[in-house]
């Protein structure tokens, strides 16, 4: 299904006519992908209701969520709202726009959860972790009766890992030994697995929970995803994957010719 833009990225009001997107003046209006990301994000918030526990997800696209809910939690549009945000730094950009804040433990069942994705495939599963914060994003979102994930059009691909890294956070003790095990896990698809550094490979890249990330590589299409998933997660040391199956109930996509929404 497609929809119009919503007119307020940029200075032009955008439309859907007869599948394509045109602008009100006869040049076409080219959107970055931020200015993508931003439709998307802001299509999703019409899902959120007055009194709904949300879940905030992590990352560019879902920091455009965030900032609308604030915005309109501060023009009285939504009330009672309760964020559970999915990492540090999710919780820190909440707190300073006074969205009030909550836990799993308090909340255990999430009415909405709204976050991005690096990877979408046909059947709506998801790759998600390339940002780092897997673990905390895989928690709350499964316990949302609602996962709105937002993305642009650059996030759909054929099948899981042909974009990039499908991380998988593991525990510090012999991460090599982890490493390794995975990486011979997905031989068959020409796997690569290397450790997540950040400053440049300076340093080990260290997740909210204290955890390392081996992004996997392949180069091939690894075939039945549950059949990957439950191997992975045998695997002691693993501590989850960032595999998202059959999670997500609508995906949000933005592209040149407006917004698609696709439903489970």
């Amino acid at each position: 299904m497609a929809i119009p833009c919503p007119p307020f990225i940029g200075s032009e009001k955008l439309s859907v006519e007869s599948g394509a997107m045109s602008p009100s003046s006869p040049s076409l209006l080219i959107l970055t992908q931020d200015e993508l990301k931003k439709i998307a994000a802001y299509k999703a918030v019409d899902f959120v209701q007055s009194g709904m526990v949300l879940g905030l997800g992590t990352g560019s696209t879902a920091k455009h969520a965030v900032d609308r809910i604030a915005d309109l939690l501060h023009q009285g549009k939504l009330k009672d709202i309760v964020g559970i945000p999915t990492s540090k730094k999710t919780h820190q950009q909440a707190v300073s726009l006074g969205i009030p804040l909550s836990d799993l433990d308090s909340h255990p069942v999430v009415d909405l959860a709204i976050d991005g994705a690096d990877e979408v495939d046909s059947n709506l599963n998801l790759v998600k972790g390339r940002g780092g914060s897997l673990l905390r994003e895989k928690m709350i979102e499964s316990a949302c009766k609602k996962f709105i994930v937002i993305v642009d059009e650059s996030k759909l691909v054929a099948h899981v890992g042909a974009s990039g890294a499908m991380p998988v956070e593991v525990v510090p003790f012999c991460w090599k030994f982890t490493q390794d095990r995975l990486q011979n896990l997905f031989d068959y698809a020409g796997c690569v697995a290397k450790l997540r550094t950040d400053n440049g490979g300076e340093k080990i890249f260290v997740t909210d929970n204290g955890n390392y990330i081996v992004d996997l590589f392949f180069k091939k299409d690894i075939g039945d995803l549950n059949v990957a998933s439950g191997a992975i997660l045998r695997l002691a040391g693993v501590v989850e994957h960032g595999m998202f199956l059959d999670m997500a109930t609508t995906v949000i996509v933005a592209g040149e010719l407006g917004i698609t929404i696709k439903n489970k």
